[in-house]
């Protein structure tokens, strides 16, 4: 498959880094044309369907870029509580090292944002939150939880997880993403 050009990089990569820092609303395609010194044909070119098509663009790319960073980091090391911790507390760190500048939650801006207007962008953030799931449920399953309880202990630590990210850039503190690294010995037994 032949490379996309640059301006399909550049389109996408401030698209997702504009949803991300100021949500899927409040970012217009001006704004995106003209923070990626892209052409409007450019834009229309690879995303006939505009802002919402951009915006699966960029839900793709995010779940994609989370779920390898999922799967290294629950695959380096042997008990699942110390790597799920892990994950959670490196996600505390990337948010103080940026100064949550630009961090927003998935389910803040993907999920809240626009599943009530796109029915397309709703199944989108469910099939990255099922992903996610899936990730969390297949270390638990090989580390000895049955099928329910590895799918119920997945729910649950997203949920946290998503929650925390929440109250993390609200307060513009890691330490609710840090209580909930904290509670996971507890939680998975």
């Amino acid at each position: 498959m032949a490379t996309k050009p640059e301006s399909y990089e550049n389109i996408v990569q401030t698209a997702s880094k504009l949803f991300f820092h100021q949500g899927y609303h409040a970012t217009g395609l001006n704004q995106i044309l003209a923070e990626s010194g892209s052409p409007k044909g450019s834009l229309y070119y690879y995303f006939p369907r505009g802002k919402e098509e951009l915006a699966l663009e960029c839900i793709r790319r995010g779940n994609e870029f989370i779920k390898k960073k999922l799967k290294e980091t629950l695959s380096g090391k042997e008990d699942p509580v110390l790597a799920i911790q892990d994950f959670i507390r490196n996600t505390a760190e990337e948010a103080d090292q940026t100064n949550f500048n630009g961090f927003m939650p998935m389910g803040f801006w993907a999920a809240a944002e626009t599943s009530c207007i796109s029915e397309s962008l709703r199944r989108a953030c469910v099939n990255t939150f099922t992903d996610w799931q899936h990730i969390y449920m297949e270390r638990l399953q090989t580390a000895g939880w049955t099928e329910e309880k590895a799918h119920s202990l997945a729910v649950l630590i997203i949920s946290m997880l998503e929650g925390a990210l929440i109250l993390a850039l609200t307060q513009q503190s890691s330490a609710p993403i840090h209580n909930v690294a904290n509670y996971i010995p507890q939680l998975i037994k």
